[in-house]
């Protein structure tokens, strides 16, 4: 027993090592969570197909356009060309357009949980939120780790929806966008509260991939510790034990569960969180969030035998001393942009596509700091290259990301280097409204 409804891309497992498939984005009537939406999907289903690659594959994905408005794909995490046929955030395929992506993963790319997703700039929380978004797995380190690949994997995209009575999407009011939209239908893999199986002894792996537009999940499992191997840039040194984990859009957590507790049901709780407050005053509710049902895990049998997870599981590089520090002030207020006025900014800016916000050297190392002078939090992503978040002592967390959460009030520091690819990429808050009312900057690496 295990999560269903998440279909292989034809030809992603290609053993000449080409990536080689077929991707058609386009509304119609979709199954999901016990009724009928009107949505958009990725090859007929929500989530989009998976795609599993190997480091030093070559890529290629014929893409056709069939919505009725422009749209493009982002490779959300992986580190591959931001320009050309790549991972290009500032294409745009019009309606009825073909657009054939075309690259290659690096020999040395890290092994990991990625996704891809739209990325039109007005236009993303609107087709994210309406379902698009696909998983690309890389196979890598923790794939060869004998006590890892014995267990068996599951992949849970979490994803909300808005629906009418009848079935058809919702666009967002005002405020609900300043907000950043939620969905009142909660999904993983399109379906309400699936089963998982679990054999008692035994271990499951979850990849747990966070497509909502907007919402927090703060995840817990009944009597369950879940231990952490990995995180949106892949592995971790070590398991790490931990009662719950919050993912903000965007973020991935890869995720081992033993089956140690006496046989029956366990649920998969997303518990509430308070993401912040426009301005003074109590949290709207939608804000909050109560606590929810995602998943049930399932006693089913007995594993033919036990064991322990490897004290080591990766090397992660130690990035050395940045040699320049940036920081970047996020904000909102009232102005002319899209939105009705309400814009979300850096440093004082909304996002202009033909202006250059931050020019940085390839093969370089900086660190950057995000200080959040609003009242909700701000998951912030950068594209092409992932980061280390700093500790409080300056010294880098042994951990790759590529989304971290600067919570209301707070600040946060990263550090990345610029290795490889030149050209303009972007950096954004991954509360995907904000990021289409302003909260976005473009980077320029120069060689």
């Amino acid at each position: 027993m295990s999560v269903g409804g998440l279909a292989q891309a034809k030809g992603a497992e290609s053993p000449n090592g080409v990536v080689d498939l077929d991707l058609e984005a386009k509304q119609q009537w979709f199954r999901i969570g016990g009724g009928r939406a009107l949505l958009y999907g990725y090859n007929g289903q929500i989530p989009g197909p998976v795609v599993e690659a190997r480091p030093g594959d070559h890529v290629r994905l014929r893409f056709r356009n069939s919505l009725g408005e422009p749209t493009n794909v982002h490779y959300h995490g992986l580190h591959v060309p931001p320009t050309g046929s790549a991972d290009n955030s500032f294409l745009m395929i019009a309606p009825g357009e073909e657009f054939t992506y075309e690259f290659d993963l690096p020999a040395w790319h890290p092994g990991g949980t990625f996704w891809y997703h739209p990325h039109v700039h007005g236009l993303t929380a609107r087709q994210v939120s309406r379902g698009l978004a696909g998983v690309f797995i890389v196979r890598g380190e923790l794939d060869r780790i004998e006590e890892i690949a014995a267990a068996p994997e599951s992949i849970l995209v979490l994803q909300d929806f808005d629906l009418g009575a009848d079935g058809v999407a919702q666009e967002p009011d005002l405020m609900e966008r300043m907000m950043g939209r939620q969905g009142g239908l909660v999904t993983v893999n399109g379906d309400v509260n699936p089963k998982i199986g679990i054999e008692r002894n035994g271990w499951i792996r979850l990849r747990i991939v966070n497509g909502s537009a907007s919402r927090f999940y703060r995840l817990h499992l009944e009597d369950h510790p879940l231990q952490v191997i990995g995180v949106d840039g892949g592995a971790l040194p070590s398991p790490e034990e931990r009662d719950e984990v919050l993912l903000a859009p965007g973020e991935r957590a890869e995720v081992m569960i033993r089956g140690s507790r006496p046989e029956g049901s366990y649920r998969l709780l997303s518990l509430p969180y308070d993401r912040g407050v426009m301005g003074m005053g109590a949290t709207p509710g939608n804000l909050r969030g109560g606590t929810m049902v995602l998943a049930t895990i399932v006693y089913a049998g007995q594993a033919g035998r036990s064991w322990d997870l490897p004290r080591y599981l990766a090397g992660v590089e130690a990035l050395p001393e940045a040699t320049i520090l940036r920081r970047f002030s996020l904000g909102q207020g009232m102005g002319m942009g899209i939105g009705g006025g309400m814009q979300f900014t850096i440093n004082g800016r909304t996002f202009d596509a033909n202006r250059v916000d931050t020019r940085v050297r390839l093969n370089t190392v900086e660190d950057w700091e995000f200080v959040n002078v609003t009242g909700m939090d701000h998951p912030m992503h950068v594209h092409t290259n992932p980061f280390q978040v700093l500790a409080g002592n300056g010294v880098p967390m042994r951990a790759w990301k590529d989304v971290v959460l600067v919570r209301a009030g707070a600040r946060v520091r990263v550090r990345t280097a610029f290795r490889d690819y030149t050209g303009p990429a972007m950096y954004h808050c991954h509360i995907l409204d904000h990021e289409d009312l302003g909260m976005m900057g473009r980077l320029d690496i120069q060689g």
